[in-house]
Order: structure tokens, then sequence, then C-alpha cells
């Protein structure tokens, strides 16, 4: 079977999929709305013969889990692991400014390349197995995450849990720019600081402990990590009361990246040790989350070139690439899998009002996917 031709001839319906998909707006705090999206492609998917868990949750999108064939086949080697969100940063209403459109080979839409096109993918891969008759090498299981875009340790828990259960790990993330996949990922972590100083008139400072003053010490002391390798970013700072109040109390919170595990742990021990030089003020560090780095690993490069391989084999050239931010593959990397990341199609602009995806990419993806799920 020639895939490219056979997702050709469907590119209308994959258009029709992700235009349902896109209009069913869920951003990641939004129960009720991102729970409708989910039952969107759900109910898609109870159509093609696949087992589904779902994990109720409070406060958030409920966790699904697609294990396809629906039955055991002991012809199957192993498990391959799908990550996927239904999660995006745009909150309802954002249609009104950012239609669903085409505009040549562009589709345009709020969550259309971060990560719905991903949805759409994977739902027509486990399809065209399934209408060709065609048995993946192994049992394929897909994680639908509602919470990717903020982070959430119940989900981590459960990628953690699947990818130790699995040989393969392929992540429907966007790809690069030129369509590279992802093979190295940044490492996240984001660090609260909370100073507690002394309250004065702001007549006589030397009577207080400005709280604020001493938040900016510690950030300059922070700035120190920066390097080529390392990205410190302060999202969030506040304190104070007035201006002629010496500040008794002020925050920030920051984001640091880096490459590896190893700077990671020095980062760390770094954040940890900073409240220790303070003499005068009480500083609290607070790591409210961190993901580790996807480094680039000898299995995930085996698995790539195999990838690489398949793909050429259909005239596609793919190439790899790093990027600085973080995904539901570099959970997966973390406790040593094999991991592709990037495999969702080409496109532009994502978390911005230009947000596209190239519809030429969307259909190559497509027959790339299907023929990974057979052979990898």
């Amino acid at each position: 079977m020639n895939l490219p031709i056979y997702f050709r001839s469907r590119q209308g319906e994959m258009i029709s999929f992700l235009k349902e998909l896109t209009l069913a707006e869920s951003p990641t705090g939004d129960k009720k709305a991102v729970d409708a999206c989910s039952a969107v492609f759900m109910s898609k998917c109870a159509r093609i013969g696949v087992k589904y868990t779902r994990y109720p949750q409070r406060g958030r999108g409920d966790f699904h889990l697609i294990e396809y064939p629906a039955k055991t086949d002991d012809r199957l080697e192993g498990r391959l692991l799908i990550l996927t969100h239904v999660d995006t940063v745009w909150p309802v209403g954002r249609l009104d400014r950012m239609p669903f459109y085409l505009q040549g080979d562009k589709i345009f839409g709020p969550g259309v390349l971060d990560m719905k096109a991903g949805l759409v993918l994977s739902y027509f891969a486990l399809r065209a197995l399934r209408e060709l008759n065609l048995p993946p090498r192994r049992r394929v299981a897909l994680f639908l995450n509602s919470t990717e875009e903020a982070g959430c340790d119940e989900a981590d828990e459960i990628i953690r849990a699947q990818a130790k259960a699995a040989d393969r790990v392929l992540c429907l993330e966007p790809a690069l720019p030129g369509g590279a996949l992802k093979v190295q990922r940044k490492g996240r972590c984001v660090v609260r600081l909370d100073v507690q100083g002394i309250a004065a008139h702001g007549g006589s400072p030397d009577r207080g402990v400005s709280a604020i003053d001493e938040l900016m010490a510690v950030l300059r002391k922070i700035q120190t990590l920066r390097s080529a390798d390392v990205s410190v970013n302060v999202g969030l700072i506040g304190g104070g009361e007035k201006a002629n109040i010496v500040a008794d109390a002020a925050f920030a919170v920051c984001d640091i990246r880096f490459w590896t595990n190893e700077q990671k742990v020095k980062i760390l021990r770094f954040l940890k040790a900073i409240g220790l030089s303070a003499h005068r003020a009480k500083i609290r560090t607070t790591i409210e989350s961190t993901t580790p780095p996807m480094e680039k690993t000898k299995v995930s490069d085996a698995l790539f070139r195999e990838a690489a391989a398949i793909a050429a084999e259909m005239g596609v050239r793919l190439s790899g690439g790093k990027t600085g931010g973080g995904s539901d593959g570099s959970i997966a990397a973390g406790v040593g899998r094999a991991v592709l990341d990037g495999l969702g199609p080409d496109g532009d602009g994502i978390h911005a009002a230009h947000e596209h995806v190239l519809l030429p990419s969307l259909v190559e993806r497509a027959a790339l996917l299907t023929a990974f799920l057979q052979k990898l």
C-alpha cells in the first residue's frame, strides 16, 4: 500500500477532523472544555476497535489511555507508547479572534499545531492500520494528556509508568520549523523565591530590612547561573505596599532551563544554598516544578536512525534538532526510554496569533506515523 497516496485521498477528512477538534476549545484549566474535546477524540477512536482507560480527575481534564489492537495478539513484539495532549494555551472564546480557516497550504486556528494536529495524526494512523489490515509491530498505547501545557504530577506519574512498560516512545508534538524531529530538549526548573524583611518608615529605611532589596540581590546571584547552556528568566515579581514603606515581603518566580541532568543537579544545589547567605532577611525557595532534559542517548539515537531509514523508503529525509521547550517526551526519556519527539506536522506560530499547520506536512506525517507503527 502506498501510504502517501492513501492519506492524500483522505486529506479532506483530516482537515474536517482537525476543524472539529479546534472548534472544541480546550484551555488547560477548564475541565469542562477539555473533557468535551477529549470526548470528540475518544468517540472517533471508539469506532476503530480500541480499548481505553479513563483516569478521572478533579479540577482538571480527565486523562485517557487508548490501546490498539483491543484484543491481545501474541504475534506482536512488546509495546510502543504514543504521547499526545488535548489541552491548549488558548482560552475559550479565542476563536472569535483566531478563527479556523485555510489559506493556501496553511491551516490556521488556536491549538491547530500544538497539538490538535497530533491528535488527527494518531487517529488516522490507527484507522489506517485497521482499514488496510496492517498489523503494527508492537501493541500500541496512546496517552491523552489534559495538562501538558501547565504540567501535572499525576500525569507525569502515568507517563513514567507507561514509558517503563514500553519499548519505544513517540511524541506527537509539532516538528521544528522545516520538519526536523526534536532529539534534544532542555530541562526546566521553576523556582519561587519568597523574601521576608522588616517593615519601617520610608524616611528611616535603615531601621528596617527591605525585602525588595534582598530579593534583587538574590536574583543577581541567580543570574550568575546563565551560560551558553543554561537560561534564566525572571517571569514574575512583586512586593511592597507603598513607596514610603520599607517592604517587608517580596517574591519572584524564575524559569531556569538546562541541557543535561548534571546541570540540573548543580542548579538545584545552588538554589538550596542561596537562602543560607541571607543575614537579616528570611528567604524561602520553593521548587514549583521540574522537567528533566531530554538528552541525546544511544537508545534514542538508534531509534532515530531506524525511523530515518523507514522515512527514506518513502522518499522523506528526516533530520534531528534541539529545542529549549519541554514536553511529555522529556518525562518518558527521564526513565531511560528511547524517545522520538517532534513527530507532529510542520508549521509555525506555536502559542502565537499566527499559529498554523502546513497541510502537506500533515498528510506526510500521517503516512510516516503509520509506517512507524508497522515497523518500529
